[in-house]
């Protein structure tokens, strides 16, 4: 069956992001049967539309070097997933789940979660819905959500990996899926996203191309936005973006700003670069980070 979490409505965004429903009340995940009836509660179609005019990369992937591919199950869509190779011995190892950006894997992601594998964690990276020819459709950050939850359990159930030491990082549309994967289940024990998106309404106006319902109405975006559910966090979280990028940095601090306000351990972070350059030092500090969260 699906996975579902639930998030706490942050009061405090009602004013940026304007209220679909009561504020407090706990938000199921799309694929459930709790989560048809939220958004049939909310007035939305049971499913989040038809994709828009954006289709994902569907050409062939090569095995990266150094991974060996698995098979995963979200519900009923069968998808697949790079990971390190078994060890030689029998020890197990702490995990990371590292989402990609651009809304497809190339090899280029494998390569940038390089620093985690040097570090000694297991890399898994998922290839979600739409992915690169995967089953079913887009539906930008919504039902996604699941897939990533679901390659979570797959990572924890590898026999080589300690289960009770999965992370989960991202970039890009990998960071916004880490984040609302760290609002909705206790699986990970800490969570870094290298410039994800907090507020959907900023990236859907920022590419129009890439919304696949329609742009008009505020609840979709909110259903996406983890800066809406700040107070829900259920792990440590860093939220990375470099200098130049001033489109992240607003949403990024309050954010950090309302989830901190409920004691939460969660703090943005500015680093030297751009989309691109900023990621390594930010990986080196998510390491940190890790391992500060594995004693």
């Amino acid at each position: 069956m699906p996975l579902r979490g639930r998030f706490a409505v942050c009061p405090a965004l009602m004013a940026a992001l304007p209220a679909c429903g009561s504020p407090g009340r706990p938000l199921a995940r799309a694929g459930t049967p709790a989560g048809g009836l939220r958004r049939r509660q909310e007035g939305l179609p049971n499913q989040a539309g038809p994709p828009g005019a954006f289709t994902q990369p569907s050409g062939r992937v090569e095995i990266p070097p150094g991974a060996e591919v698995i098979e995963f199950y979200s519900g009923e869509l069968k998808l697949h997933a790079f990971v390190t190779p078994k060890p030689d011995d029998a020890q197990k190892r702490p995990a990371v789940l590292f989402l990609d950006g651009g809304f497809a894997f190339g090899e280029e992601d494998w390569e940038m979660a390089k620093p985690y594998r040097d570090a000694g964690y297991v890399t898994m990276m998922p290839l979600l819905r739409g992915e690169n020819g995967q089953q079913d459709t887009y539906t930008m950050f919504y039902d996604e959500v699941d897939d990533v939850l679901s390659a979570g359990e797959a990572l924890a159930n590898l026999p080589y990996v300690d289960a009770g030491h999965l992370f989960v990082a991202g970039h890009s549309a990998g960071g916004t899926l880490t984040l609302l994967a760290a609002l909705t289940s206790k699986r990970f024990r800490a969570a870094a996203s290298f410039s994800g998106s907090p507020d959907q309404v900023a990236f859907g106006k920022s590419q129009p191309g890439l919304v696949p319902f329609d742009q008009g109405d505020i609840r979709e975006y909110r259903l996406r936005s983890p800066i809406a559910y700040a107070n829900s966090f259920k792990c440590p979280a860093r939220l990375f973006y470099g200098d130049s990028e001033w489109v992240f940095r607003g949403s990024s601090r309050k954010t950090a700003m309302l989830a901190k306000q409920t004691g939460l351990d969660v703090e943005s972070v500015e680093v030297p670069g751009d989309h691109f350059s900023s990621v390594p030092s930010a990986m080196l500090q998510s390491i940190e980070l890790f391992r500060s969260n594995s004693r």
